[in-house]
């Protein structure tokens, strides 16, 4: 991968956690079943890829661009979103485990999170309007000031959102997730 522009490519079964990869460009490229690991991906660029089967856990994403970028069954712990560049910044996960991931300040109207793990990640100022969180495990997960408004949190599981500090107009949730909207009352729900 030494070329500094990637476009159509499959990269698969790269096994190169720790790894340093900066300044490259990806367009239209999948990674199958790699390990990056605790690597280092600043200042790249990924337009239109695909992440399948990838273990990506504490990648660095410093000043990284992800332009629809999909992760499907993908380790993500511990990644900092936040660090990416804001700028074109759309992804969707499916099958994910993104627990302690940061999405802090992010603006990702309309992103979908579908079959994931999201425990203790951290959604702080972000912008998700219109996001969908279907069948996803929010336990932990830390809404503050964040815009949920028109969010689909209807089969999403084990979150507390505090309606005083967050923005959920016309969200929708399930009856069984009430519970975690009125956490901060300590009422019972019986």
């Amino acid at each position: 991968m030494k070329e500094q522009l990637h476009q159509d490519r499959l990269f698969e079964k790269i096994i190169n956690p720790n790894q340093t990869i900066t300044g490259r460009e990806f367009e239209d490229c999948v990674f199958k079943n790699c390990d990056f690991s605790n690597g280092d991906f600043s200042q790249n660029r990924f337009t239109d890829c695909q992440f399948v089967g990838c273990n990506l856990a504490m990648l660095r994403l410093s000043g990284a661009t992800l332009n629809d970028v999909v992760f499907k069954e993908c380790k993500l712990t511990g990644i900092d979103f936040s660090a990416c560049e804001e700028f074109l910044f759309t992804v969707r996960f499916e099958n994910c485990l993104l627990d302690y991931a940061s999405f802090l300040k992010r603006k990702m109207p309309k992103t979908h999170f579908i079959d994931s793990s999201l425990k203790n990640a951290v959604f702080e100022q972000a912008n998700l309007t219109k996001a969908k969180f279907d069948n996803t495990d929010l336990a932990g997960a830390v809404f503050e000031r964040t815009n949920l408004n028109e969010a689909n949190l209807v089969t999403a599981f084990n979150y507390t959102i505090d309606p005083e500090l967050n923005n959920i107009k016309k969200s929708k949730f399930s009856q069984s997730g009430l519970i975690g909207l009125l956490a901060r009352y300590d009422i019972r729900v019986e």
